[in-house]
């Protein structure tokens, strides 16, 4: 039927407390919410009450790919995991983004994704296998690392089965505790734990089908195009953040080819992934501690993949119990972590077991950050200086450099990574630009014809002044929450400016376009934004009934108000395009707390939420066809005032 084209069809329904198994159709959610996280954060509307916890059986922890995945030369092979997080404050619905090709064996195995409710009595696996599905024992896999436990299943049902896993510290219920699939794939926000709280250790995947699309032709073309207008990633520095001599290119399924994503061969045989973040987490502490590069931030990294620790986590909790050491609250004593040795690969080693068992001081940190800080006291909490997040994620793209990320990072319950990138990776090409690299192209005014095409105006690229970011905010907050429903890797899209178009700008109609030649209906730019914007006010509402208070809570931590910028990612002298392009340093910079109230002010006002409150509008939410959403807040008490005519 044309009306499946780019989707499976089904939704596989596992309820763990009976064993019973179902279907749900697909086609009652991808209109409106088209796959990924749009149709997560529906199912999770419907099913999961608010006061529930992340580790009840009532959470749903879903698996959800989109309608481009599984279509070659795209970037479309993404998948997303969403739940109720353990880790947020307070714990509230968040998601998790990831590649390789688990996602498309999922969706070649006859389904768009999987929804688990529910709690095994005893550990056990899924096991998916096209168009069948199987709750098996997993007893002698648990207790297993991520890593041991997909080579076992695949030496018992196939090199050709996908696994995704959590390790001992989701068995554990470590709140940060991760997912890992193929291809090291790695899923963050606590689902790991989620996974482990429901007796799941893992899920195997293998599927022999695959896609067709309604418009085969102009599918083909617009692959093109897109091959054609593909951007190097120019000025990341992304080369300097990983050293050795046996790295690898290791791409996803259907990749474009612009991507960073390598492996590691270390000189005992270990391979592994090793790239961005899980690549530099332990780097500078380690160079630090050897004076010199060596395998030891492999290793961290592998450690972490092992036992199912999220390294930003980690990269976190490693800062602070540095400051606690030096600050005398903290020792290798009474912690029975080599705090001293910081640095090394015994003290990655033992931090990461103690946390991973819940082993002595190991408990305490397993909470997460902010919690782990209450628990210790002693003024240990006044320490924790580097996040942004409700989830403790490090500042990356803070926005004390990058003034939109305030108001993206205040309205997210975890770094909103592929909002952030944005407005980064076209900031990172222009300091490429600036710093005369060879086939670099984004000049300040190239940047500010990005900006008015895709955020709004030309404000969006002068970093000096507040102006301008709300509607920029507004506008990356749609197109983003579509592109994670689609689902686009990160690194490619959107493409907002190409080196190897006449004019270097890129094409922001292109997501729309391919969605229509798969799917063999007519979706216009403005329409995809609109589905974006239903589906992030959807996340909001959720919010809402779990504790999020509008204006109120839409905050940033106190440091990014009171403590000066001192460096930002790749860019120590934190250069951007100021006023006309004019080259200007964010160096010492906070973001200014009158003006942040001022763009809340103008963003709620562009959202035709309530000004003074946030809270979203009754009008808002039924215009946007959310109406039992807006009937649900309205009896709640959540709801603003509408105001037709504030200025």
């Amino acid at each position: 039927m044309i009306e499946r084209y780019g989707y499976a069809g089904r939704i596989l329904r596992i309820d763990l407390s009976s064993g019973i198994i179902a279907h749900i159709p697909t086609m009652e959610y991808a209109d409106r919410f088209l796959g990924g996280r749009g149709i997560a954060a529906r199912i999770y509307w419907g099913e999961v009450p608010p006061e529930a916890n992340a580790f009840d059986p009532e959470n749903r922890l879903m698996f959800f790919t989109g309608p481009l995945a599984g279509f070659n030369g795209l970037g479309s092979s993404r998948w997303t995991v969403c739940g109720k997080s353990p880790l947020t404050m307070p714990e509230q619905f968040s998601y998790s983004n990831l590649g390789g090709g688990w996602g498309v064996q999922l969706k070649f195995a006859g389904y768009d994704g999987i929804v688990i409710q529910g709690k095994s009595d005893g550990p056990v696996y899924l096991f998916v296998d096209d168009g069948s599905a199987e709750i098996r024992d997993a007893s002698a896999l648990w207790g297993r690392s991520t890593i041991e436990v997909r080579e076992m299943l695949k030496g018992e049902l196939g090199s050709s089965v996908g696994v995704v896993a959590c390790g001992p510290a989701g068995e554990n219920m470590v709140r940060f505790a991760s997912l890992l699939a193929d291809q090291d794939a790695s899923g963050s926000s606590g689902f790991g734990a989620v996974m482990g709280s429901k007796k799941l250790k893992a899920i195997a995947v293998r599927g022999s089908g695959r896609m067709v699309a309604a418009n085969p032709d102009k599918l083909r073309e617009l692959t093109r195009v897109v091959r054609e207008l593909k951007s190097d990633l120019i000025g990341t520095g992304q080369q300097d953040l990983i050293a050795g001599p046996k790295m690898k290119k290791d791409v996803c399924y259907g990749c474009i080819g612009a991507c960073i994503r390598q492996t590691f061969e270390a000189k005992d045989g270990t391979k592994g992934k090793f790239t961005c973040g899980s690549a530099w987490f332990y780097q500078e502490r380690a160079l630090r501690y050897y004076g010199q590069w060596n395998e030891t931030p492999f290793f961290a990294n592998r450690l972490c993949d092992g036992h199912g620790l999220d390294t930003d986590s980690v990269y976190t909790l490693i800062m602070w119990l540095s400051r606690c050491h030096k600050a005398g609250i903290l020792s290798d004593d009474d912690t029975g972590i080599p705090l001293s040795k910081l640095g090394s690969l015994e003290f990655i080693e033992t931090l990461v077991g103690k946390i991973s068992l819940r082993d002595g001081f190991g408990d305490p940190l397993a909470q997460g950050l902010t919690r782990a800080a209450d628990l210790v006291g002693r003024g240990a909490e006044q320490l924790i200086t580097d996040y942004t997040s409700k989830a403790g994620n490090n500042s990356a793209y803070c926005p004390r450099m990058y003034l939109s990320s305030a108001l993206l990072y205040a309205m997210e319950p975890r770094q909103p990574i592929q909002q952030l990138h944005e407005i980064a990776i076209p900031h990172f090409a222009w300091l490429g630009w600036l710093n005369k690299a060879e086939g670099s192209y984004l000049s300040s005014d190239l940047y500010r014809r990005v900006a008015r095409r895709f955020w709004g105006s030309e404000l969006a690229a002068d970093f000096s002044t507040y102006e301008g970011k709300a509607l920029a905010t507004t506008k990356i907050q749609d197109r983003e929450y579509a592109k994670e429903s689609l689902i686009l890797c990160d690194w490619m899209w959107p493409i907002t400016h190409a080196r190897y178009s006449e004019d270097h700008m890129g094409d922001p109609t292109l997501e729309s376009r391919l969605l229509s030649a798969v799917m063999g209906k007519e979706v216009a730019e403005e329409e995809l934004y609109r589905i974006g914007e239903r589906i992030f006010n959807l996340q909001r509402a959720i919010a809402a009934r779990e504790g999020h208070r509008g204006r109120e809570s839409d905050r940033l931590p106190e440091p990014f108000h009171t403590r000066p910028l001192k460096a930002s990612v790749q860019d120590p002298e934190c250069l951007a395009p100021g006023k006309d392009g004019a080259v200007i340093s964010r160096k010492g910079a906070v973001v200014d707390r009158e003006r942040f109230e001022g763009m809340k002010d103008q963003y709620y006002q562009l959202r035709g939420w309530d000004v003074a409150t946030g809270l979203q509008t009754k009008a808002k939410l039924e215009e946007l066809d959310l109406h039992d959403v807006a009937a649900d807040l309205e009896q709640r008490g959540l709801v603003g005032i509408h105001e037709e005519t504030s200025e």
